[in-house]
Parts: C-alpha cells; sequence; structure tokens
C-alpha cells in the first residue's frame, strides 16, 4: 500500500511560530518518505469565518507560507479543498453512516459551542465527517497531528470502520503520526498558540515586529521584580527558546533561575534567535509573493492532480453503496 500522508491547514491568516514547529517542519521532512498531500481547507474554515472578504487572501497567504518553508509542488500536492468538490459529495455519504451522537461527543465541538454560541451551525457539528473524507478521499494512512486532533482522527478511524463493515473494505483506516513538537504554547502563556487568539508571532512578520510581539509576552507570573529567581519551565518564553536557543537552552535557564538574567533581556535573544532561523524563509518568501501566476498555477496543478485520486475513490465508494 502507498505509504500517504494528508494534512491540512484553515486559511484564517499567516502561518505562525506554533505552525512552523508543530507542522511546517514535519510536512516537509515528511516529502523525502511519504507521497505528501497537504490541503488548505477553506471549507472548513468557514464553519466559525463569518467575514470571508479576505478568505482568498488568507488561502495566498498560507501558499506562500508552505512554499517558503520548503514544500515543493514537484514532491506534494498542494491544492484548496473547495478546488476539489468531490469532498463534499462524499462527506454527504459519509453522514449517511455516522451518528449524530458520535459528533457531539467530539471535544473541539463542545469547545466551539462555547467560544461561538451565536454560530453553532451545522458544518460545525459535521467538522469530523468533512475532515474524514478528506483524508480518506485520498486514501491517506498516515496524518500528522498534534495530540490535541487524535480525537478527531480517531472518530475519522470510527467512521472508516463502521462504512467498511456496512459496504465492503473500502477506506485504509488513518493512523495518527504525532508531530515532533505537537502543542506550543501562545504568548498568554495559557493557551495554544493560535491565529484565532492573537496569541501568536507570523513567521512572515519583520524583525521587527517580531520583537515587539515577544516583548508584550507573559513570562513567569511569580517573578514580580527583576531580582526573584524564575521558573522557567512555566514560562513561554523559555519554551520557545527550548526551539530557537537549543544549545543555549540550559545556560538561560540556570540563568533565569539565578536573577542572572531578566525577563526582558531573555525576551530579547529571544527574538534575535527567531529571527536569525527565519531569514532565510522570509527572504524566499518575498520572491514568491512576486509571483503570483506561479501561486495559481501550483494551486491548478494540485487540484488537478488531486482530482485524480479523488475520482476514482468517489466512483468506488458510490458503486460501493449501491448508487451507480
Amino acid at each position: 500500500m502507498t505509504k500517504r500522508v494528508f494534512s491540512g491547514a484553515r486559511p484564517t491568516g499567516r502561518q505562525h511560530i506554533g505552525n512552523y514547529l508543530g507542522a511546517l517542519r514535519n510536512y516537509v521532512a515528511l516529502q523525502d518518505e511519504y507521497d505528501c498531500i497537504y490541503c488548505i481547507v477553506d471549507i472548513h474554515a468557514l464553519t466559525s469565518m463569518e467575514d470571508t472578504g479576505k478568505l482568498q487572501h488568507y488561502i495566498r497567504e498560507t501558499l506562500l507560507d508552505w512554499l517558503a518553508a520548503g514544500l515543493d509542488p514537484e514532491k506534494s500536492i498542494l491544492f484548496v479543498q473547495s478546488h476539489v468538490p468531490e469532498v463534499m459529495e462524499l462527506q454527504t455519504l459519509l453522514g449517511m453512516v455516522t451518528p449524530l451522537s458520535w459528533l457531539l461527543r467530539v471535544p473541539t465541538f463542545k469547545e466551539k459551542v462555547k467560544t461561538q454560541p451565536e454560530n453553532v451551525n451545522y458544518g460545525l457539528v459535521g467538522y469530523p465527517v468533512l475532515m474524514t473524507a478528506d483524508i480518506i478521499l485520498y486514501k491517506a494512512n498516515t496524518i500528522p497531528v498534534g495530540e490535541d486532533q487524535l480525537p478527531h482522527i480517531e472518530l475519522a478511524r470510527e467512521i472508516v470502520r463502521r462504512f467498511n463493515s456496512r459496504f465492503g473494505d473500502t477506506f485504509p483506516e488513518p493512523q495518527a503520526k504525532l508531530t515532533e513538537f505537537p502543542l506550543v504554547v501562545g504568548l498568554d502563556g495559557k493557551e495554544k498558540m493560535s491565529a484565532t487568539l492573537d496569541n501568536g508571532i507570523d513567521i512572515a512578520a519583520t524583525t521587527e515586529e517580531t520583537r515587539q510581539r515577544i516583548m508584550t509576552a507573559v513570562t513567569d507570573p511569580a517573578r514580580r521584580y527583576r531580582n526573584d529567581p524564575g521558573h522557567p519551565e512555566i514560562c513561554a518564553i523559555y519554551k520557545l527558546h527550548e526551539y530557537f536557543s537549543t544549545n543555549e537552552k540550559d545556560s538561560i535557564a540556570g540563568q533565569c533561575r539565578t536573577a542572572e538574567m531578566g525577563c526582558v533581556s531573555c525576551k530579547k535573544l529571544l527574538a534575535e534567535r527567531i529571527n536569525v532561523e527565519l531569514a532565510p524563509f522570509r527572504e524566499k518568501r518575498a520572491e514568491l509573493a512576486a509571483k503570483p501566476q506561479y501561486i495559481a498555477d501550483v494551486l491548478s496543478d494540485g487540484a488537478a492532480r488531486a482530482r485524480i485520486i479523488a475520482r476514482e475513490t468517489l466512483r468506488e465508494a458510490k458503486e460501493r453503496m449501491g448508487l451507480i
């Protein structure tokens, strides 16, 4: 069986450092080992995006980040979800075998009900069914995810098992592949880094924007004065140092605990390390942004390649269900 990876990202803004550490670097590495399909999931974004005026801009920004980070359209299929409409038809078919009770128990659905109580829409409830359709439409068997997405992958497996038991062996059960850095805490020091929560740092930000964002970050709440000893294990800034200051992290932790280094100095050092690491990415991104036709061609070619797989899978599923 083909070792095929599928993953997607919602176009709700530019990719941030959490995306970079938790997904993008992994996506790039997987290209050399797997048949990779990466999708910008614009339909998913509609479940919580009431103003779609910037959707096309966000799609372009996401692709620019992907390409600049090293995703190669010659190695991977890169496309926009809605450009392959077969996924919505497969979602409908899967909806006929997915009990509502399964969907209502999903933790992320319960969280969304709390955060957007005025917009608990049908698409939000069916989000995991569309996610399952995204994956199995391409017969993907490996899904790189963070720990927070594991319930969705398990539900996808349950839906696949139910479909296969009722209509015959059609889809492989997707397996989660945890990323190297599954959870990156945001600058608020509490929640996962997220564009929605505005607690992240865009990887495409300028050097000055990066410095300014980091200076607003919450550090050790127990450290009220410069000479107070710190606790790096609970500090969001130190967590980022673990990724961007690998060779210095032990020294930084020691200086924090003894108050030899204050929070301001710690933040300035982190900004410097991040800007150094992301400099090549930002240079490449600027070059790509000047080639709008190339960006359009990547998405067009990716959708065409994805549809070849999608049409055959959908035909097989409909045949199994007695629709053709």
